[in-house]
């Protein structure tokens, strides 16, 4: 399973556009440097007042689908 690791600062307003359904997907580059896209839904338990902000490790399928995620610190 292809996995990969992000560094992400997402602040609250933005967030907010992302779960209102105005944007839908994330898309940011990887640690290792590569363009990624995930479902913003994906995120939800880990927002707080401030955002989103904090190391993850998203896993995808062979196929390119999103499967898991975690935070990292």
């Amino acid at each position: 399973m292809p996995a990969v690791v992000v560094n992400l600062v997402i602040d609250a307003e933005e967030y907010q556009r992302m779960y209102a359904g105005t944007a839908r997907v994330v898309s940011c580059r990887s640690v290792d440097g590569r363009r990624i896209q995930f479902p913003a839904n994906i995120l939800r338990r880990f927002v707080s007042l401030e955002g989103i902000r904090g190391r993850f490790l998203i896993h995808f399928s062979d196929e390119g689908r999103f499967q898991t995620i975690e935070r990292l610190d």
